[in-house]
């Protein structure tokens, strides 16, 4: 049963750690051993990451690795991932050599829009309010000026504001919808800064306004906070090639695999079931370079599985289609990144990682992260209509299961060379160990 502890947060690290020991491991030193082990040795350092967050005790490790080879609008990238899936490097690193040959990837930004909203309750008439807003909404804009210099020298800012009523959905419920383009930041700060700054500004005017009555001066504010569905921030990749180039083997033809593969997205666009297990393949690959780069994956998924459902029903993020002879695979998507502030340049492993990308804009690293998700995606349906999913997974999984049985070196390598030519079961692996070991 977890224990009730008071002032936790002011307690030092080497206090928290204890009392953890104390309450939950019996004061076991193996545990908190474990806990210092991932400890950096850098001081200066492992402060840095304790201050990330709050109540900190260690760090917690996911690989970093690289998926090379990616032609992106004709240049060459090395993509970096931080996951901890076995199969997603390698599946992102085997569609790159596929492509590389075939032209590449294609990217184009659609758009980088970014949303906010001042959600309030108005206890008078629509027209009023319409009135009062068209008047007011000069001196909403200039409220921000000062919070919004600097962002407007690097060509950003407030791009529109606009009321919208939403009172059939919720009693006496309207929006300040406002749009915003924040450069090579995500912005979240600048934006909540602005919508709070719009909130004050409409709730004092409205507290003067000679049209209103009394009752209707009293403008509830309930919130003011950015979105993170941002169906006009959105990014597209593509392949494309003759079918006569796609893979051509004894069982399927190159026309039957182009056939197969797009049937096979066609049913992630119309069944449900199916498109959440094909959306969170792509984000596999999205999500490891959003890590990797410093950026929020929370803040990218609810957005990227907010937008497949924009329609109605939850779909495919991407389509492929057969046009004349030519297999073409694409996605479109809502990305909201930034390549300055937050963790891009506070975490070390971070600025490596967008060095390596060459210090992308905003706009570049959407398309990145969109090539990956896209290639990740290509290898998934490869696999599935082909060999299967768990023959390439459970080779991947091998040395999993093996660390898990805490196999030695030589017990690796001679159970990996027997998986080269047979089937990967984790009860298989374990009999084979176990021979080893007899």
């Amino acid at each position: 049963m977890s224990k009730k502890v008071s002032g936790f947060s002011k307690l030092k690290k080497a206090a928290k750690i204890d009392w953890l020991i104390e309450h939950f491991f019996n004061g076991s030193e193996q545990a908190k051993n474990t806990l210092k082990t991932y400890w950096n040795d850098d001081k200066e350092l492992q402060q840095l990451h304790d201050e990330f967050s709050e109540n900190t005790l260690t760090n917690f490790y996911l690989p970093f690795g690289i998926a090379p080879n990616f032609t992106i609008n004709n240049k060459i990238h090395t993509i970096p991932m931080a996951i901890e899936e076995s199969s997603v490097v390698a599946a992102a690193s085997k569609a790159a050599k596929f492509w590389d040959s075939r032209g590449g990837f294609k990217t184009t930004v659609i758009n980088t829009e970014k949303i906010g909203q001042v959600h309030f309750s108005f206890l008078g008439t629509n027209e009023k309010l319409n009135s009062f807003f068209n008047k007011i909404k000069p001196q909403l804009i200039e409220s921000i000026s000062s919070i919004q210099a600097s962002m407007k020298k690097r060509g950003g800012g407030l791009l529109d504001i606009e009321l919208r009523d939403k009172t059939n959905e919720v009693d006496n419920y309207y929006q300040l919808h406002c749009t915003f383009e924040t450069v090579d930041a995500m912005g979240a700060n600048f934006i909540n800064t602005c919508l709070e700054e719009f909130a004050a500004t409409l709730k004092r005017l409205a507290s003067t306004e000679s049209i209103f009555s009394e009752r209707e001066r009293e403008i509830e504010i309930i919130m003011s906070i950015l979105s993170n569905y941002v169906p006009n921030c959105l990014v597209r990749a593509e392949v494309s090639c003759l079918i006569s180039d796609l893979p051509n083997t004894p069982q399927l033809s190159a026309l039957e695999y182009a056939e197969k593969f797009v049937r096979a997205v066609r049913i992630a666009e119309k069944e449900p079931f199916r498109a959440v297990t094909h959306n969170k393949g792509i984000m596999n690959g999205i999500d490891a370079v959003v890590i990797a780069t410093g950026n929020d994956f929370r803040a990218i998924e609810a957005g990227a599985h907010a937008y497949a459902a924009k329609d109605g029903q939850y779909s495919s993020l991407t389509h492929a289609t057969i046009d004349n002879d030519v297999f073409t695979f694409y996605i479109e998507i809502p990305l909201a990144v930034g390549t300055i502030g937050g963790l891009t340049s506070l975490h070390p492993v971070v600025k490596l990682a967008l060095e390596m990308l060459e210090k992308p804009n905003a706009k570049e690293l959407m398309e990145i992260m969109a090539v990956a998700g896209l290639a990740q995606n290509f290898g998934a349906i490869n696999s599935l209509i082909t060999t299967g999913i768990q023959k390439g997974h459970m080779k991947m999984h091998l040395l999993n299961i093996l660390n898990q049985h805490n196999a030695s070196e030589d017990e690796k390598n001679t159970i990996v060379k027997h998986f080269e030519k047979n089937t990967v079961t984790h009860s298989e692996v374990i009999h084979q160990l176990e021979l080893l070991r007899k």
